[in-house]
């Protein structure tokens, strides 16, 4: 398994310092968030492209800036703004491919969308095929307040598309839905193919991994014994930490574990 940490977790630091930022912590696995249209310029790719292999960066995925807009852009029944998302997301293959990511991560639509479960799975896979002509996946992420953060749509959607359904597992986000991370992950571990990790407890649902209670050491000795093969990022916000390099304490406590197993 690929341990890293996003650059979301230095957000609101610029991306492009954010990922300098997981270099200088000497930090070899990441996720890139895009944070604004702009950033999807060629010359902005590049410049990304050029601090990933000046460090040796592998980039194991990239976040859309359109995450907060994608249950009014796709999953609602005006065809014509979805096909402008469907465009937007092939832009995003095509820079995950340049960066080379296998991932999009996605959030998806709101409970209150007037798509079933059907239609909204539908929609997805119209995007996953269009982002696999650049070989990248499309994930959906189990997000608070999002269809996803429901245990249930995430079976539902499983039952529809089997091996088809790919998931990005936040366990912030698990323990902000109150589901236990652990067993949410054994649930779905078939279908998850990428983790965002943090650490929660009674004063916060989302730590630095150490600051808080979660049993990592089970948590990969699991994903151990299942041969897991694939990326875990860090990923916290600002008032998790006071300086960056609280992260990169964590990321090498976190990062001697794995080792050890």
């Amino acid at each position: 398994m690929k341990l890293g940490v996003s650059t979301a977790s230095y957000y609101p630091l610029e991306t492009e310092y954010a990922l300098e930022e997981v270099g200088k912590a000497g930090v070899k696995e990441t996720e890139i968030f895009f944070n604004a249209e702009s950033e999807l310029k060629p010359t902005f790719i590049e410049l990304l492209l050029d601090i990933k292999e000046s460090f040796g960066i592998n980039v194991s995925a990239i976040h859309p800036t359109m995450s907060l807009a994608e249950s009014f852009m796709i999953f609602s029944a005006y065809e014509r703004r979805f096909y402008e998302a469907l465009e937007s997301y092939k832009r995003y293959s095509e820079i995950a491919a340049v960066l080379g990511a296998s991932y999009i991560i996605m959030h998806g639509g709101k409970p209150n969308g007037i798509l079933n479960d059907e239609e909204y799975c539908e929609k997805y896979m119209i995007l996953k095929e269009a982002a696999k002509r650049n070989g990248v996946t499309v994930l959906q992420e189990n997000v608070a307040k999002y269809r996803s953060g429901d245990i249930e749509f995430l079976r539902s959607m499983r039952d529809i598309l089997s091996d088809e359904a790919e998931f990005c597992f936040d366990i912030k986000q698990s323990v902000r839905c109150g589901y236990l991370p652990l067993q949410m992950m054994e649930e779905f571990y078939g279908n998850i193919k990428h983790f965002h990790i943090s650490d929660h407890s009674l004063a916060s649902d989302c730590q630095l991994p150490f600051d808080g209670k979660f049993d990592f050491l089970s948590f990969f000795g699991s994903l151990k014994a299942k041969n897991y093969t694939g990326s875990l990022v860090i990923e916290v916000y600002k008032n998790a930490y006071k300086t960056y390099d609280e992260i990169a304490a964590s990321y090498n406590k976190l990062n001697a574990i794995v080792k050890s197993l």
